[in-house]
C-alpha cells in the first residue's frame, strides 16, 4: 500500500507549498531571516524601534463562514477574514502585528483551493504590513468532508509597553466612538445559517433587493481591518481603551476593556443598523438581546477616549480614511457591563 492509497496525497501537498511559496514571500519584511519551508519561522525585533517591546499574540479562525465559502466556491477571502480578526485581536491592546501563521486542514487537498485561501493570507498580511513567514497544511481523509477545510491563524506584533492599552485610563464621561463593520466579520454564522438557509429558504445566489446583493455576497463581506484609521490614534495616544466587537457583540465585547467601576452606555438611535442584520432578526424572529450579544450590529470596533478628544479623535479617523465614525455613547459609573438606551 502507498499513503495515496490512504487519502493523503504528497505530490500534492508538495504542488500546494510551491504555489503559495511566492505568495508568502511577497509579504517578506525587514525582519523575516528565513525562507518558507523551514522548520520554524524566524523573525528578527527591531530593538532600535522599541526601548521595552511587549509582545502581543492572538490565535483565531474563520468559524462557519467557511460553509459558505464551500457553498459559493469562492475562497479568496476568507483567508484575509482570518489575519484582519487577528490584526484586529491586537491592535486593541496598541500592538502593530510582526508576522503571521496559518494553519490550513482539509479532508483531500486541492492545491488550487489552498492557494485561493492562502492568496487571500497573503494579500491581507501586504495590506497590515505583516509578514507571513510559516505555516501548515495537513491533509486528514476521513476527518474532513471532501470539499472543505478549516483555517486558522496565528498573529505576533509588538508595542511599547508605555503605550500598552489597557483600559486602566477609562473614567465615567469617557465617549464611545463606533466605526462601521462590513457585515458579520467572522461571527454569528451558524445563526445566520440557520435562518438564511434553513428557515427562509434561501439559497446563496438568491438575490435580496434590501441587501443590493445575493446572500451568499453579503454574507462574505470582508472583516475589515482597522490598522491603518487607528494608528495615527496610537501614536497621538489619544484612545484609553479600543474593543474589537466579535463573537459575544457590544454586549460581552465592550465590558472586557472597562474597569472593574465603570460601565457602558450605548445609544441604539445613534447609528443605523445596516439592513442585513434587520433581515436577520425579522425573518429569524430574534430579540433585541440575542442580536446585540451574537452580531457586531454594524459596530466593528469601538474607541474610548477622553470627552474632550472626541471631535479630534473623529477627524483623525476621517483623514485616515474612515468618514463614518460615530458617537455611540458614554462610559458611565457601573459594573463593567453594557447599558442599552
Amino acid at each position: 500500500m502507498e499513503y495515496k492509497s490512504a487519502g493523503v496525497d504528497i505530490d500534492a501537498g508538495n504542488e500546494t507549498v510551491r504555489r503559495i511559496r511566492s505568495l508568502a514571500r511577497s509579504t517578506f519584511t525587514p525582519g523575516v531571516l528565513s525562507d518558507i519551508g523551514s522548520f520554524g519561522g524566524l523573525f528578527r525585533l527591531d530593538r532600535e524601534r522599541y526601548q521595552e517591546p511587549v509582545l502581543v499574540s492572538s490565535a483565531d479562525g474563520v468559524g462557519t463562514k467557511l460553509k459558505v465559502a464551500f457553498m459559493t466556491g469562492r475562497h479568496d477571502t476568507v483567508g484575509a477574514d482570518l489575519v484582519n480578526h487577528c490584526v484586529n485581536d491586537i491592535l486593541v491592546q496598541g500592538a502593530e502585528p510582526l508576522f503571521f501563521l496559518d494553519y490550513l486542514a482539509t479532508g483531500r487537498l486541492s492545491p488550487a483551493v489552498a492557494e485561493q485561501v492562502v492568496s487571500g493570507v497573503a494579500r491581507a498580511c501586504a495590506e497590515n504590513g505583516c509578514a507571513l513567514i510559516g505555516g501548515e497544511t495537513a491533509e486528514m481523509p476521513g476527518f474532513y468532508a471532501d470539499g472543505e477545510y478549516d483555517i486558522a491563524g496565528f498573529i505576533v506584533g509588538a508595542v511599547e509597553r508605555s503605550r500598552v492599552i489597557d483600559g486602566r485610563t477609562i473614567v465615567p464621561g469617557d465617549v464611545l466612538i463606533g466605526l462601521p463593520s462590513a457585515g458579520l466579520h467572522t461571527n454569528g454564522y451558524s445563526l445566520a445559517r440557520r435562518v438564511l438557509f434553513d428557515e427562509a429558504g434561501c439559497k446563496a445566489d438568491t438575490h435580496i433587493e434590501e441587501l443590493g446583493a445575493t446572500v451568499g455576497e453579503a454574507l462574505l463581506a470582508p472583516h475589515r481591518s482597522y490598522l491603518r484609521f487607528v494608528r495615527p490614534l496610537l501614536e497621538r495616544q489619544a484612545v484609553r481603551g479600543l474593543a474589537h466587537i466579535t463573537g459575544g457583540g457590544i454586549t460581552e465585547n465592550l465590558p472586557r476593556v472597562l474597569p472593574e467601576e465603570c460601565a457602558a452606555e450605548v445609544d441604539l438611535h445613534s447609528w443605523d443598523v445596516p439592513p442585513l442584520f434587520r433581515l436577520l432578526q425579522q425573518r429569524g424572529e430574534i430579540d433585541r438581546d440575542e442580536m446585540f450579544r451574537t452580531f457586531n450590529m454594524g459596530i466593528g470596533l469601538v474607541i474610548v477616549c477622553a470627552a474632550r478628544e472626541a471631535e479630534r479623535v473623529i477627524n483623525m479617523l476621517a483623514r485616515a480614511g474612515e468618514p463614518k465614525a460615530v458617537r455611540i455613547g458614554f462610559i458611565v459609573a457601573g459594573s463593567r457591563q453594557v447599558i442599552y438606551v
